[in-house]
């Protein structure tokens, strides 16, 4: 798992619950613009990764159990693999 990958599964939720990164921000409680890709590097370009207390209200309110979270992580992964040409298992 890396950032691009947890980005991308935060990403697939919003896209299962039909709704787009900023709602399911505002839905679990955050600023709107907490999940849009300017804030996902800070000014110098360091990675900002979200919280284990946004993952969590992201699957508090997905009705996500951390099984099936870990099944999208992995989803995201293989997929983020395959575009940018690493073959995966």
């Amino acid at each position: 798992m890396n950032h691009a990958t947890i980005w991308a599964a935060i990403d697939r939720v919003a896209i299962r619950l039909r709704m787009t990164r900023s709602g399911l921000a505002r839905h679990c409680g955050m600023d709107a613009t907490a999940f849009n890709k300017s804030k996902r590097f800070d000014k110098y370009g360091k990675p900002h990764w979200p919280s284990c207390i946004t993952v969590s209200k992201v699957m508090l309110f997905a009705h996500l159990s951390p099984e099936e979270f870990g099944r999208i992580i992995s989803e995201a992964e293989h997929d983020l693999a395959q575009q940018n040409g690493i073959a995966t298992a």
